[in-house]
C-alpha cells in the first residue's frame, strides 16, 4: 500500500471518528442522515420497480397480441387447407410454428418479469416500512434522549448544590449554643461551691436555728406561766 493510500485511509478514519462524535452529540443528525439515505434508496428502487413493471406490461401486451395473431393464423390456415391453397397453407404453417415458438419464449419471459415485479414491489414496500419505522424510532429515541438529558441536568444541578458550608455553619451555631449553656451551668456550679455562697448558706441556717431557739423559749415561758397559774 502506497503512502498516499495510507494517508487517505488515515484521513477517512479521523473523519469517521469526528462524524461519529458529532452524531453522538446530535443524534437527530444521525437519524436524519439515515432516513434521507433510506428515502434515496426508496426512490431508486421505485424507479427500478417501475421499469420492471413497464417491461412486464410490454411483455404481457406482446404475449396477448402474439396469441391473437396465432389464433388468426390458425384460422387462415384452416381456410387455406379447406380451399386447397397449399402454397398459402405452407406459409401459414411456417408462420404458425414461428408464432408458437415466440409465444413460448415470451411466456417464459413474462413469468420471469412477473416474478421480478412482485419481488421488486415487495422490496419497495419493505423499504417504505423501514422508513416509517425509522421515523417513528427517531421520535421515540429523541424524546427519550431529551428526557435523559433533562434528568442528567437536574442531577448535575443537585450535585452542585453543596450543603457542606451550610451544615458546617449550623454545626458551629450548635457548638456555640452548647458552649454558652455549659458556661452558664459552670458559673452556677462555681457560684454554688464558692466560699461566699457557703457563708451565705450558713447565715441562712444560723437564722433558722436562732428562730427555732427563740420559738422554743417562747413556748417554754408560756408553759411556765400556765403552770404557775394552776398552782395558785
Amino acid at each position: 500500500m502506497g503512502l498516499f493510500s495510507r494517508l487517505g485511509n488515515l484521513w477517512k478514519g479521523f473523519l469517521s471518528i469526528w462524524i461519529s462524535d458529532i452524531e453522538q452529540d446530535h443524534p437527530e443528525i444521525a437519524y436524519e442522515n439515515a432516513i434521507n439515505s433510506m428515502i434515496e434508496k426508496y426512490a431508486k428502487l421505485k424507479s427500478a420497480t417501475a421499469a420492471i413493471i413497464r417491461r412486464r406490461e410490454e411483455l404481457d401486451d406482446r404475449f396477448k397480441k402474439a396469441n391473437t395473431e396465432l389464433a388468426q393464423t390458425e384460422a387462415e390456415l384452416n381456410t387455406a387447407v379447406e380451399t386447397n391453397q397449399d402454397d398459402l397453407a405452407v406459409v401459414l404453417i411456417q408462420k404458425k410454428n414461428q408464432l408458437t415458438a415466440d409465444i413460448a419464449e415470451m411466456q417464459a419471459d413474462l413469468e420471469t418479469a412477473r416474478s421480478d415485479a412482485q419481488s421488486a414491489k415487495t422490496s419497495l414496500l419493505s423499504v417504505q416500512t423501514e422508513i416509517k419505522k425509522l421515523q417513528a424510532e427517531r421520535e421515540t429515541m429523541l424524546a427519550k434522549m431529551q428526557s435523559a438529558q433533562a434528568r442528567i441536568k437536574i442531577q448535575e444541578q443537585l450535585d452542585g448544590l453543596s450543603v457542606d458550608d451550610e451544615v458546617r455553619a449550623l454545626d458551629n451555631v450548635r457548638t456555640h449554643i452548647k458552649n454558652t449553656i455549659a458556661e452558664a451551668n459552670l458559673g452556677k456550679e462555681l457560684s454554688d461551691s464558692s466560699l461566699d455562697s457557703r457563708l451565705a448558706g450558713l447565715r441562712s441556717q444560723v437564722g433558722d436555728v436562732q428562730a427555732k431557739q427563740e420559738l422554743a423559749a417562747i413556748k417554754a415561758r408560756k408553759a411556765a406561766q400556765q403552770q404557775g397559774q394552776k398552782t395558785m
